[in-house]
């Protein structure tokens, strides 16, 4: 561990949430005599953004719910966390941020020593006609999922625009309100990430579950007064009292860009394995930063919450003089449709063979539990790995309820550059109600071998 600095320096925080909060206080753990400050524009300085959802479904009754810690928790940590408060400019040359005050409508300049860039990622909003009407939403923050749950008390008719990751979660959390629920995806299947394999279990309990889906289908436009009415598609007209836009986010940067720091391939800020930028005294973290992935060694841009608090805390360790490093990402990634729960790392066949690698892969259907055991489900796991060395690329699963947390299993291999006879030589638990005698995991590493 390196030396704590002795001088009293300032650190500023632009943006709250997961990797703001996070570098805020670890550097005021790790180092009291930092001054830290950090400015959050919303009204929440640190919350569970994947829960939303949830909330929306009904099964977490209140939005505070979600919140992890308060302005005034922070104030105990010697932290002064400012919500409501955006940060519009720069000064870098100058070591200040012109800061506004958006409850009273000022404005005032904050000099600092150390700076760290939080803005996160914004949901892609398309300009289309309609589009400014009413009852049309994206989800990002607690606001937005408290306006959201408020519309939807009225609402009959829901179009989620997007069948990704949220997009189908909230899909699931409108039908469970008893709403009827269409969603549109302009690609040819749901959950377009996953292996189209994968995407049939999916779209067989969206099926089931009574969602509409409709695949290669574009939305060209929204009507109504003042209020949506419907959804002008590239198939047919829907009607709607309520719009969800799901089609992705992309990396907060205008900012950052403004006074120079530097973005990375995928657009979003490069930084090194301390989360600094290209900027001295400058780190970025969580949304707005690339990550590295592990296998393909290239730059990865991975927008989630674990990401971004384990980045904010390298960030923080390091300004507080702390030897730290971010070891990098494998892609790892879950979500539930239902009764159906997903899960993929490392990388697809198209990924693999665009890093460099001889790209192979198995595709099997097994069980989750023994054959004789009650309620049995079918598991599916698709391995990718290297035909010439068979190092573990990449894994996608299929199963019910917690089952799908196998992914774990491949996720730890790959950050250990692992092979498919690794994980054919692994010890794993065994009994009836958890697996069959051969795990789906060895079934296709089997395949593969």
């Amino acid at each position: 561990m390196g030396k704590l600095y002795s001088m009293s320096k300032r650190l500023v925080v632009i943006g709250g949430v997961a990797a703001g909060m996070s570098a805020a206080a670890k550097a005021k753990r790790s180092n009291p005599e930092i001054e830290v400050i950090a400015f959050e524009k919303s009204h929440y300085v640190s919350y569970g953004a994947c829960g939303l959802p949830y909330y929306l479904a009904g099964w977490i009754p209140d939005v505070e719910k979600l919140v992890a810690r308060t302005p005034e928790k922070f104030a105990k940590q010697g932290v002064k966390a400012l919500v409501r408060h955006e940060v519009v400019e720069v000064d870098y040359p100058g070591r200040r941020v012109r800061v506004a005050d958006l409850e009273m409508g000022r404005e005032f300049w904050q000099p600092f020593d150390y700076l760290v860039v939080s803005t996160g990622a914004k949901p892609l909003r398309p300009q289309l006609p309609g589009s400014g009407l009413q009852g049309i939403f994206t989800l990002r923050k607690p606001e937005d999922g408290v306006a959201i749950r408020d519309a939807l008390r009225r609402a009959k008719k829901v179009v989620v625009i997007g069948a990704g990751y949220v997009g189908l979660e909230v899909a699931e959390a409108f039908r469970v309100q008893g709403k009827q629920v269409a969603i549109v995806e302009a690609k040819d299947r749901v959950l377009p990430v996953a292996d189209p394999r994968i995407s049939e279990v999916v779209q067989k309990e969206l099926d089931e579950h009574g969602v509409q889906v409709l695949t290669n289908t574009t939305v060209e436009g929204f009507r109504g007064l003042d209020r949506v009415e419907a959804v002008q598609t590239s198939a047919f007209e829907l009607p709607a009292d309520l719009v969800l836009l799901s089609l992705g986010i992309k990396p907060n940067t205008d900012l950052a860009a403004s006074f120079g720091v530097a973005l990375g391939p995928t657009g979003a800020i490069a930084v090194d394995s301390s989360l600094r930028t290209n900027l001295p005294g400058v780190w970025a973290a969580g949304d707005v930063a690339e990550s590295v992935n592990v296998v393909s060694k290239q730059p990865q841009w991975l927008p989630l919450g674990d990401v971004a608090n384990k980045h904010g805390r390298i960030a923080g360790s390091v300004i507080a003089g702390l030897s730290a490093e971010f070891g990098g990402v494998v892609g790892s990634a879950i979500t539930k449709v239902f009764g159906v729960t997903v899960a993929m790392t490392g990388l697809d066949e198209t990924a693999a063979k665009l890093a460099g690698f001889e790209a192979k892969s198995v595709f099997i259907k097994s069980a989750d539990r023994a054959h004789y055991y009650p309620d049995p489900h079918p598991f599916y796991v698709k391995l990718v790995y290297e035909g010439s060395s068979g190092r573990l690329l990449g894994a996608q699963v299929a199963g019910h309820g917690n089952d799908a947390l196998r992914i774990d299993v491949v996720a730890t291999l790959l950050h250990q550059g692992a092979t498919v006879e690794d994980l054919r030589a692994l010890d794993l638990a065994y009994a009836p109600p958890f697996s069959p005698v051969w795990d789906p995991l060895l079934v296709a590493a089997n395949q593969a071998k």
